[in-house]
């Protein structure tokens, strides 16, 4: 409890911390093609190819282009030891693509990893949870935390025999929305040729956790 330095007000200063989980309704998918080949034209080429390949097969999907992102090819030499020279020595060129896809229907997921990687892409990053709209998740975590805030608040107030007035002032001290959950998968999986159906469970997304903190300072009046 505090008192007030101006006037004879007694108030109550609380903390109050609210936790919601919500089940994401979007992800991103991050895949790589990398091509190698001894002649730098002929590596680009063939990453240019599987590239175009595995863009085409998610677009036959549904998924707009908007949702779609290929970074710009890098294209390096490609080195390996030689332990008869004790040296690295240049064996060829590689070329290497990042596709990004934004997947607002998480129903497609499956066939949109399993469409990409048969088409294409040879690498798979992951997959990033996330929600397209944070703000109902945010405002139902800070309703939380005001509801704690004032139930402490009554608690302290009870057991030293006042009571609760009016709320003096509201803090929002933090908001928590933690990084998109990153899920690893299977890339043999993705890549079988005989899959007849991708599994849905192997894409569990879980649920997301959104954490928020306030401060709230409350009159104190003399209990009855």
């Amino acid at each position: 409890m505090a008192q007030d330095q101006h006037t004879d007000r007694r108030t109550v200063s609380v903390s109050g911390e609210g936790t919601v989980q919500v089940a994401p309704d979007m992800a991103v998918v991050r895949f790589g093609v990398v091509t190698e080949d001894e002649e730098a034209e002929e590596a680009r080429r063939q990453n240019e190819e599987q590239s175009s390949a595995a863009m085409n097969a998610v677009r036959e999907l549904g998924i707009p282009d908007d949702n779609l992102q290929m970074e710009r090819l890098q294209l390096r030499p490609k080195r390996e030891f030689d332990e008869e020279t004790r040296t690295r020595r240049e064996v060829g060129f590689e070329a290497t693509r990042q596709i990004r896809v934004t997947v607002e229907d998480l129903d497609l997921l499956p066939d949109v990893v399993t469409r990409a990687i048969q088409s294409g892409a040879n690498r798979l990053q992951g997959v990033q949870y996330d929600l397209e709209d944070r703000s109902e998740a945010r405002n139902d975590a800070l309703e939380q935390a005001a509801t704690n805030a004032r139930s402490k608040a009554e608690r302290l107030a009870r057991t030293l025999d006042a009571e609760l007035g009016m709320v003096r002032q509201i803090d929002e001290q933090s908001f928590s929305f933690p990084r998109p959950q990153v899920r690893q998968l299977d890339m043999a999986q993705a890549r079988a040729a005989d899959m007849a159906e991708p599994d849905p469970d192997a894409y569990a997304a879980g649920e997301i956790e959104v954490e928020a903190n306030v401060q709230v300072v409350f009159d104190l009046v003399a209990g009855s």
